[in-house]
């Protein structure tokens, strides 16, 4: 992972180098636009990637694009944001795709799979195994240019009120949860929702729901949780990678030069390299402090995990038979990982 990341980052700042010092200013007529935020543009790691998206393409388009953000809701409502670029009422929105599964569940492929690949493969998916098309396709379907612009390690599994000692008891409990995995959760007898950031620790302080997940320790910490639920479990099979896209409406994309498209493109592969290194090395802190606030962190029994696998087996059969759009996606991806799984397993130390 680490000779990968360094790899990658000397590549795309080389190339960001050549393109931010590529056409003159004057060449290049300055294009405005608007992003409505996901996160909270506090919140570490998820929150500060939003803006330093929109300063690499500043700095790399020689101020040829102007991007002003906004926090989640001040423009729309955040699960308004797909409707609002497809319609063009919203410029750009900096969120994930597996937040509109509404849609299609085939846009959940896009953000995190469970039982999934680490950073590296399910990124070589995207770039190398035909992911991008994929993506890129389904989102112009309705007026929406997509671009990977997020990459986070693996999330934590969640919080729980109570210990979770075997299958039985996840009967019956209410859970905040997100993608695939909410799907997952609910063949396990989970009744899930899905919550905005801003909304969980109030739900989970009311009683509105019993357990939550959202993302990864630094998040968590920042969000209170420990206050509430004092059980955090790992790993997260759920997302052990997560992609978050940048989305623009077709009508303002149609607005940029080739250019500035190309400067748009390598400042989130940049923006991608920097987020999935400092959130991989803030982590292990943010368990230590929430150790000392009394959460036991906690590991699934493996024979609840191999539970949760096999009820994700069924997911992709079900969903498979629902969407064509999943079944195609999934089946690139299934064909990608057993393709690498030689690799996967010779190259890495287990």
């Amino acid at each position: 992972m680490k000779k990968w990341l360094a790899a990658a980052t000397v590549a795309t700042f080389a190339s960001a180098s050549l393109l931010g010092s590529a056409p003159a200013d004057a060449q290049e007529k300055k294009v405005r636009a608007q992003l409505a935020g996901a996160f909270p543009s506090t919140m570490q790691i998820l929150g500060t990637a939003q803006l330093r998206t929109i300063d690499y393409i500043k700095r790399l388009s020689n101020g040829t694009i102007d991007i002003k953000f906004f926090e989640p809701g001040a423009l729309v409502p955040g699960n308004q944001y797909f409707d609002s670029i497809a319609n063009g009422s919203l410029d750009m929105a900096y969120t994930a795709a597996g937040y509109f599964t509404g849609k299609d569940i085939a846009f959940a492929m896009f953000t995190a799979v469970p039982f999934g690949p680490g950073a590296s493969e399910y990124y070589g998916w995207f770039e190398h195994g035909g992911g991008n098309k994929l993506m890129q396709d389904l989102h112009l379907k309705y007026g929406i240019v997509a671009r990977n612009c997020g990459l986070i390690p693996p999330e934590s599994s969640g919080w729980f009120r109570k210990e979770i000692n075997s299958v039985d008891d996840f009967k019956g409990l209410k859970m905040r949860f997100f993608g695939l995995g909410a799907n997952v959760m609910q063949k396990m007898g989970v009744a899930t929702q899905i919550l905005q950031a801003g909304e969980i620790f109030q739900a989970l302080q009311l009683g509105t729901i019993d357990a939550t997940e959202f993302s990864m320790p630094t998040m968590d910490i920042s969000l209170g949780f420990h206050q509430v639920a004092k059980y955090y479990y790992f790993p997260g099979w759920h997302q052990q990678t997560s992609l978050a896209q940048l989305y623009i409406s077709k009508t303002k994309w149609d607005q940029f030069s080739p250019w500035q498209k190309d400067v748009i493109e390598l400042a989130c592969k940049a923006q991608m390299l920097d987020e999935v290194a400092e959130a991989d090395a803030k982590q292990a802190g943010a368990m230590k402090e929430l150790q000392g606030k009394g959460v036991n962190i906690k590991t699934w029994d493996p024979k609840i995990l191999k539970a949760l696998e096999e009820k994700w087996a069924e997911v992709i059969v079900e969903e498979s038979a629902k969407s064509p759009a999943f079944k195609e996606i999934h089946a690139s991806y299934a064909k990608f990982r057993a393709e690498y799984a030689i690799w996967r397993e010779n190259g890495y130390l287990k």
